[in-house]
């Protein structure tokens, strides 16, 4: 089969279309740029040059669209936050693809809606205020606390604060002033990622890894998988709300009293690990094609260490800002030493697959001659797919457009 991916710079992508090409199947990709993180691996036959998402979300969709009729794509494949623009217009899109209703991805795709949405049906979650003006910060009495923009994507419009000033200072920063803002109390605890797929409100497939190394962005460098009594039952009743379809993700804290949730996205994520533990994520979105209830498929195993090289390297250059540190934790990923003994690469495998090794040698040589440069690599990566808050409103008034009746 043809599968186009929405998406050619980020990290899921990249791990997508592995396994997509390991499955059998054609892939090409989306990208606003020719240099871009999935087009260095052999699974990958072409590169489509597309507006850049956040800023035309629209233009996006009807360059997608040309391009997935011309190539006779049979599946658009959403890797990235092009999935809010392909529910929203679903039924224009001339190409089979996995979305939810957009309804249900409304109720999730805004952090104050998805708060919402989980309390409804008493998912736990860390303290939370919604907060509209500068008089409502007054209600934040416990810190350290989290001010979240509604509209953000891999961490960007989060901001950590330590006490009333700080909080006051990044609620302005945020733009309190023009839009709602989520405050969150800062829960204690090891990270966890969970991973779902769901089949018209069922669920079908689920994975929860630790984030054992922070890398670049607050991403994962080093995982392992790990099984959360708690969290089959919260996804099940999670999906069976919002009647959901395809992918979904989740980040919680496992905190001495169980999981609290602290964040949602609507599709998939970084599914290297779930697949490394003996749940593949990707298959199970290609059994949502058809009419047929998808398979449900078994819990996989816990106690897996997977990592990524790329994102250790570029962690090491942000956070510790020297070359002896960035040589050191890549040399660690890359031969599976240190922290990282006894686990195996998700995002750039080399066996067969020379080219993979492109960006890691890349990044290790900019951050060796500078640290600093890792703000180029981390910017590229996020910003060709990162939904700004006038993208989500430009989505949501051709979603509203799709369904008025009036011409």
């Amino acid at each position: 089969m043809r599968i186009l991916l929405s998406e050619g710079s980020g990290l899921t992508s990249r791990q997508v279309a592995g396994r997509l090409g390991a499955l059998g199947h054609e892939v090409e990709i989306l990208s606003s740029t020719q240099i871009c993180l999935t087009r260095f691996t052999r699974h990958v036959r072409a590169v489509h040059l597309v507006p850049r998402f956040g800023r035309d979300p629209l233009g996006w969709l009807d360059a997608a669209a040309r391009i997935a009729k011309e190539r006779r794509a049979e599946l658009l494949f959403p890797t990235q936050e092009q999935v809010t623009v392909l529910s929203a217009r679903r039924k224009r899109l001339g190409v089979a693809t996995l979305v939810p209703p957009f309804a249900s991805l409304k109720r999730v795709q805004d952090k104050i809606s998805a708060f919402r949405a989980l309390q409804a049906i008493g998912a736990p979650q860390p303290g939370t205020i919604v907060v509209a003006s500068a008089d409502d910060l007054a209600q934040v009495k416990k810190f350290p606390a989290f001010v979240k923009r509604p509209v953000s994507t891999a961490s960007s419009g989060v901001v950590h604060v330590k006490g009333p000033d700080e909080l006051a200072a990044a609620a302005r920063g945020l733009g309190l002033a023009t839009h709602e803002l989520i405050v969150q109390t800062q829960a204690d605890g090891p990270l966890a990622m969970v991973q779902a797929v769901a089949d018209r409100g069922r669920l079908i497939a689920h994975h929860a890894c630790l984030r054992v190394r922070e890398g670049v962005g607050g991403g994962a460098s080093l995982k392992e998988s790990v099984v959360l009594p708690e969290i089959p039952s919260l996804l099940g009743k999670l999906v069976a709300a919002l009647d959901w379809h395809g992918g979904l993700s989740m980040d919680v804290i496992v905190t001495a009293d169980g999981p609290v949730v602290i964040d949602v996205n609507p599709r998939l994520v970084e599914p290297a690990n779930a697949l490394a533990a003996g749940v593949d994520l990707v298959a199970a979105m290609l059994d949502l094609r058809g009419n047929v209830p998808a398979s449900v498929r078994p819990v996989g195993r816990a106690g897996v260490r997977t990592h990524q090289t790329l994102i250790a390297l570029l962690g090491a250059a942000e956070q510790q800002e020297k070359r002896r540190a960035v040589l050191r934790e890549g040399l660690d990923a890359m031969f599976s030493r240190g922290a990282y003994a006894g686990s195996n690469e998700e995002l750039t495998p080399l066996g067969g697959d020379l080219v993979a090794a492109i960006p890691v040698v890349a990044a290790l040589s900019a951050t060796f001659v500078s640290p600093a440069l890792w703000k180029k690599f981390y910017a590229g990566a996020v910003g060709p797919y990162a939904v700004t808050p006038e993208a989500w409103r430009d989505i949501v008034a051709a979603a509203d457009a799709e369904i008025s009746p009036f011409p």
